[in-house]
Formats: structure tokens, C-alpha cells, sequence
């Protein structure tokens, strides 16, 4: 994810016009419709005579509304996406520090070991989804289990399935030994419940993307309004056509990749929501509700997102 200072000057913002990948895309894409409005300009005295395109640009004003149209849905549906999957993150963060704040007092501070277990657990759930949600959980990411766990969670088809499992058996179990009580059980089963369901809202997400024939049509529209443009706007405009035609489908273009990028927030894209760094954050923040020294490595600034500060 791009982070930046939204109060700075925007003017400072341009320079970083191609730290996103998807800009530089949208950059690129421009440049070949400028190339073939150049072209076009170039050939038009001999082969596109003005009387022949006369009253031809008025047709776009028309086709430019349908396709704004047609683009406002598809950037609002992304963007609903990429919001819910933020919020769905967000109340992950909460109801793990909840959970953690519960058993914090449920627990002998000596009882160091359940501590840990439970640390770990919590946060080796949020760092799994972080995976599970892109292509799959790598176990060798998460904190360090015991040689006989980490087997069982290689083996597992969904690994976060398998953490939220073996929280909720110990925690069965500890309630049947009566180390915790029954008011400690109701108390921790509704953000253990809620955790599930931030998994589950998630999925849903991934595994629904906005319908495949609006997306191509809106692809497609944007490809022959960007060919048949410079056919009206050559004859009037000449050379000047090249400018305008960039500055038309930079515009069309740059909502339609972004939106595209943001279709799905777990990502590595630039624009996608930073799991990792989140995970991470609930992660230290669990150690630390539990009074468990961590065995980790500190967090290293994340490779994998972009940043402009």
C-alpha cells in the first residue's frame, strides 16, 4: 500500500506519479493511444477528409456520458469492496484485542505457558489470513509452533481454520478442568465467534468479483472509444488531437485500472490494504495485552508495498 501524507501539498504528490505499477500502466497505455492519434495526424490530409467526419465528434459527447456512466458502477462496486475489507480488518483488530484482554484476566499471571499459547495462537490466526487470502497460508511465516503442530498445519487446506480450532479447544478444555469459569467461557466465545466471521467476510469478498461480462464490457467500450476518437478529433483539432487524446484516456483509463486494483484488497498491489502490517500490528499488541515477552523478530518495513512518504 502507498502511504502518504494527505495534508502535504498535492504538487509534491506528482512526483510519485510512477511509484504505483497501475499509473505507470495507465502511463504507458496513453502513450500508444497518443502514438496512434499521431499516426492518424500524420495521414489524415490524403485519407480522412474533414467533410467526411463532419458532425462525426457530436456523437461522442453522448458515448462519453454512457461510458462515465458505466465506469461510475464499476469504480463504486470496487471501491465498496476494497472499504469492506478494510472495516472487516479493522474489527479483526478489535475482537482479537478483546480476545486477548479476556484471557489476560481469566489466567494466573505464573501461568505463563497458556499466556504464550494463547499469543500465539491469536496472532498466528491474523498472520495466516494475511496468506490465506492471496494463495495460501506459508506456515514458515508464522511464529514458530512445535515440529509436531507445524506438520498438521501443512498438511491443513485452510490454516487459519485449524488455529481458530485448537484456541477454542483449549479453551474448552481448560473450562471442563475448572481453571476458567463459566462466566470466562461466554465472555471469550463472542470474539472468538467474531474472528470467524471477519474470515468469512473476507472469503466472501475473494471469492466474488465483480461480474466478468460488466468488467469486459466496460474494458471494451473504453478500447474503441480511445480508436474512435481521433477519427473525429483529428480533422478539427490536427496535431493538437495528440494532447487531448492522452489527457481523455488518462483519464478513463487510470479510473478503470484503479478500479481494477482495488477489486481485490488483499493483494500486493499498491492500492491494496496492508494485511501484513496490520496482522503484524495485532501481533504485538496481543504479546503485549498477555504480558508475553515475544519470540519473534521485529517487524521489518514491509518490501512489498510501496511507500512515499
Amino acid at each position: 500500500m502507498i502511504v502518504y501524507n494527505p495534508n502535504a501539498r498535492w504538487s509534491k504528490d506528482l512526483k510519485h506519479l510512477f511509484t504505483s505499477f497501475t499509473m505507470t500502466r495507465v502511463v504507458r497505455s496513453s502513450l500508444i493511444f497518443g502514438a496512434f492519434t499521431a499516426f492518424l495526424a500524420f495521414i489524415h490530409p490524403q485519407f480522412i477528409p474533414a467533410e467526411s467526419v463532419e458532425g462525426f465528434a457530436g456523437i461522442f459527447t453522448f458515448l462519453g456520458v454512457v461510458l462515465s456512466i458505466l465506469m461510475v458502477f464499476r469504480t463504486n462496486a470496487a471501491y465498496d469492496r476494497w472499504w469492506e475489507g478494510r472495516k472487516q480488518w479493522g474489527m479483526l483488530l478489535i475482537q482479537c484485542r478483546s480476545l486477548a484482554t479476556y484471557i489476560h484476566t481469566m489466567y494466573d499471571v505464573g501461568d505463563t505457558e497458556s499466556r504464550r499459547y494463547y499469543s500465539v495462537g491469536i496472532s498466528n490466526f491474523c498472520l495466516a489470513m494475511v496468506e490465506h487470502l492471496r494463495q495460501g497460508t506459508i506456515v514458515e511465516k508464522l511464529i514458530p509452533y512445535s515440529e509436531t503442530e507445524t506438520i498438521k498445519l501443512k498438511a491443513s487446506n485452510h490454516v487459519p481454520n485449524i488455529i481458530a480450532r485448537e484456541i477454542f479447544q483449549k479453551l474448552e478444555i481448560d473450562y471442563r478442568l475448572g481453571t476458567i469459569q463459566d462466566m470466562d467461557i461466554l465472555n471469550v466465545r463472542p470474539a472468538h465467534h467474531a474472528m470467524m466471521e471477519v474470515l468469512g467476510a473476507c472469503e466472501r469478498i475473494k471469492a466474488t468479483p465483480i461480474p466478468f461480462g460488466h468488467a469486459v464490457l466496460v474494458k471494451m467500450f473504453i478500447a474503441a472509444y480511445g480508436i474512435l476518437l481521433p477519427f473525429a478529433l483529428v480533422p478539427e483539432l490536427g496535431y493538437w488531437s495528440i494532447p487531448a487524446i492522452m489527457i481523455i484516456m488518462f483519464a478513463f483509463l487510470g479510473v478503470e485500472m484503479l478500479g481494477a486494483e482495488i477489486e481485490d484488497p488483499f493483494g500486493l498491489d499498491c492500492n491494496d490494504l496492508p494485511t501484513q502490517t496490520i496482522a503484524e500490528k495485532i501481533r504485538d499488541n496481543v504479546h503485549e495485552i498477555l504480558e508475553v515477552n515475544p519470540n519473534y523478530e521485529a517487524s521489518k518495513p514491509a518490501a512489498l508495498y510501496d511507500k512515499v512518504f
